[in-house]
This record gives structure tokens, sequence and C-alpha cells, in this order.
């Protein structure tokens, strides 16, 4: 991954330049971006391998609109910023597509860490061989990382890919919250086990009926 490049929106320039410093000592190249328009600007122009993005950003468009708006123009991984500490801000954040999300302050060692995870899943298995798996009516194809519904692409946020490709690979079984954490996003996950609920949530809502997802009381949730 080296000198592949990070877009870091950020206002605080104390944070920025901390994050940049530590991401460089990784190898990557760095572009930094004080507010939400130019960071939405940075992004189109640089085709980053993904986004630091904090939540409060200062003028007409925070963290949470600039999320939505990397959405609707790609798949670009996003990792979120919030100094606070509340559900409500870190749900949001994960139902508008974003990847994962760390509460200021934070360890910039466990923040790259973070950013290694998530590029990883993105990569997906290096030695695996591309299929299409099947999910109801969607077709799952590990390949290309696409999910498509009657021959027709659904966009899908990098996580929100992985764990439809997890319930495909486990149809039939009623997995639990703690379960799909540790399959999808690792052992080594600190949050909430509700981040599952709202990637679910953007799940039946992005495929609809053609995902038979269904709510297991108690439990978690099964496909088909």
């Amino acid at each position: 991954m080296s000198e592949a490049t990070i877009v870091v929106v950020e206002d605080d320039q104390h944070i920025a330049d901390l994050v940049e410093l530590y991401l460089r000592q990784e190898g990557f190249r760095v572009v930094q971006a004080a507010n939400g328009e130019r960071g939405i600007e940075a992004v189109r122009n640089q085709r980053p391998v993904i986004v630091i993005l904090d939540v409060g950003l200062p003028g007409r468009i925070d963290g949470l609109e600039v999320c939505r708006r990397l959405r609707t123009d790609g798949a670009v991984p996003v990792l979120m910023l919030t100094a606070r500490d509340g559900e409500v801000d870190r749900v949001l954040g994960l139902e508008l597509g974003a990847d994962d999300y760390v509460t200021k302050p934070f360890s910039p060692r466990e923040l790259v860490a973070r950013v290694r995870a998530i590029l990883r899943r993105a990569e997906g298995p290096p030695k695996e061989a591309p299929g299409v798996l099947v999910a109801g009516d969607v077709e799952v194809d590990t390949g290309r990382r696409e999910a498509r519904v009657s021959g027709s692409v659904v966009p899908l946020a990098t996580r929100e890919f992985d764990l439809l490709q997890f319930f495909a690979e486990n149809a039939g079984l009623a997995l639990s919250r703690r379960q799909l954490l540790e399959g999808v996003w690792g052992p080594d996950w600190y949050g909430d086990e509700r981040t599952v609920d709202a990637h679910v949530r953007q799940l039946r809502k992005k495929l609809g009926d053609a995902l038979p997802l269904a709510t297991v009381w108690g439990v978690g949730y099964r496909l088909g």
C-alpha cells in the first residue's frame, strides 16, 4: 500500500498534522482538507484509498453531509472521527455509509490499525478465487465486490458489502451480533454491537425484498 493516498478532512490543524505524521510513517501519502467543501474536492481530485473524516466540520457542510455526498459519488471507504460520544451520532454516520468511527481523543496507532483493517477488508482475501454467492435474489460477486439485483449493481459501502458477503457465506444460520462483529469487523473491534443493526438497516433499505434477512429475536439475524 506504499504511497497510496489518504485524504484527511479535519479542521483542527494539530489533529490533522498528528494523523498525517503517523500515516506517513506507515508509507501513505496524505492530503489534508480543513472543511467539507475542500474535502469533497480533494476526494474527487486525488482518488484516495480511504477518507478520514471529522464529523464536526465548520461551515455549511459538516462531516455527515460530506459522507452522504461521497456515498453518492462512489464507494471510497470512510473512517469518521467524532468528538461526540453519543450513540445517535455514531449510528447516523454508519447509516450514511461510514465504514468505521473513532471517538476523540484517540490513539493514533489505533487509528492507523483501523485504517489497515478497512483496507484489508476492501482488498478481500488475496488468494481466494473470486466467485458469485447467492443471497435470496441478490448476487454477491466477491471478485468484483458487487451486489446485483436483476442484473443491476446496487452500490454498497465497503462494510455493507462485507456484511452481505458474510451473511451469504453463512446462509440459513442464526448469527448473533457478536458473531457478525467478529466475522466482519474482526475480533479486535472496540465498538458497540448495535453497529451491526445500523448496517443491517442499510442493507434492508438498499436491497429491499430481494434480501430475505430475518431478525431472530434474542439472537441476531438469519439470511434465508
